[in-house]
């Protein structure tokens, strides 16, 4: 891929304005397309890129989409610029980890279809990342030529927030690029999520021009293979940017309060109406949120779900700043050891 300009990467002047001028002099700009164990592919001015990693920075700290400095005679990555938007779940509560899963997205296709795949409280835990992280979520529902109900579904999805985006598909029809085009445009870049199975790979290929393989469902439960087994970035034919993903079977959340409050207007809104400020939305007197459940305003599956990811969120949050804090703790100790140590020589 060449005669790539900076502005067909996506890049902007919020990424402009974090750079000096004598970085602009000594350092070539590019953007992460894969990462690899100990290695990173980028797009520079320049063309393809393969680099290495400068001390203190490791892949787990780099996603797809990120923007970094370079020095591409010396094939080094020297420094990774702030990110405009950051989509990550959580994972490993118990030491502190969250899984960077992109960099840089203007919109998160999420991706389900008319059949047993469709699950709201999934929906909804991709909401909450994407609104938590200022990124517009599309809901995209393939499958819907093989469906007499195709209606129901997307009402289903309307259901789960305000002014969503949802969007019916036959994966495989020539008009997926028309679709879809108002996200796609120069400048713009989606991440395409959802379960194995879905169609992910075929609109992507629709996308992009590409022809990625993609494997057949299995009829007993509806879910698929997975076919892409990595996240990487993708031009797409409409001049923006495309990251793929593989299908996710844990979706964790973590640090998300806002975007749960987001995903759940109808119940976070009312709760702030409360007698009580801790209110936990059950038999307490005065509970805005079950008097609406009470007058049909509030769908108690709703309520279910809100708070069990409330729960959760909470849960994980702590557990994860409770490892912040071990780790710097830990980091403090090691510098004054050291210290010591460079005293008593």
């Amino acid at each position: 891929m060449t005669d790539l300009t900076l502005a067909d990467l996506g890049w902007s002047p919020f990424f402009m304005s974090q750079l000096e001028i004598d970085e602009l002099e000594t350092h070539t700009p590019a953007r992460i397309t894969e990462v690899h164990r100990d290695r990173v592919n980028a797009l520079s001015e320049t063309g393809p890129l393969e680099l290495t990693l400068d001390p203190g920075i490791t892949t787990a700290t780099v996603a797809v989409g990120d923007w970094v400095l370079c020095l591409p005679d010396q094939h080094r990555l020297t420094g990774v610029l702030e990110r405009q938007t950051e989509l990550s779940r959580g994972t490993e509560y118990h030491t502190g980890d969250k899984q960077l899963i992109a960099a840089n997205l203007n919109t998160l296709f999420i991706t389900t279809s008319c059949n047993n795949d469709f699950n709201p409280a999934r929906l909804e835990r991709y909401l909450a990342l994407a609104h938590d992280a200022m990124i517009a979520p599309v809901i995209l529902i393939t499958k819907a030529d093989q469906t007499e109900d195709a209606d129901g579904y997307r009402d289903q999805a309307m259901s789960l927030g305000r002014h969503l985006e949802v969007i019916l598909l036959d994966a495989k029809s020539d008009d997926i690029t028309e679709i879809l085009g108002p996200w796609c445009g120069k400048g713009q870049t989606i991440a395409l999520t959802g379960s194995s199975g879905v169609g992910k790979t075929t609109i992507a290929n629709a996308l992009t021009g590409g022809a990625a393989l993609t494997q057949d469902i299995r009829e007993d439960d509806a879910r698929g293979r997975h076919t892409t087994t990595a996240r990487s970035l993708h031009r797409m034919k409409a001049g923006g940017w495309l990251i793929d993903t593989p299908g996710m079977r844990g979706l964790g959340v973590a640090e998300v309060a806002f975007g749960i409050d987001a995903t759940f207007p109808e119940i976070s809104e009312r709760a702030a109406q409360c007698k009580f400020r801790d209110c936990a939305h059950e038999t307490e007197p005065g509970c805005a949120v079950q008097a609406a459940i009470a007058s049909g305003e509030i769908d108690p599956e709703r309520l279910r779900r809100f708070n069990k990811l409330k729960r959760e969120n909470a849960q994980a949050t702590e557990t994860i700043a409770q490892a912040r804090d071990r780790s710097k703790k830990f980091g403090k100790m090691v510098k004054s050891a050291m210290q010591t140590k460079k005293k008593n020589r």
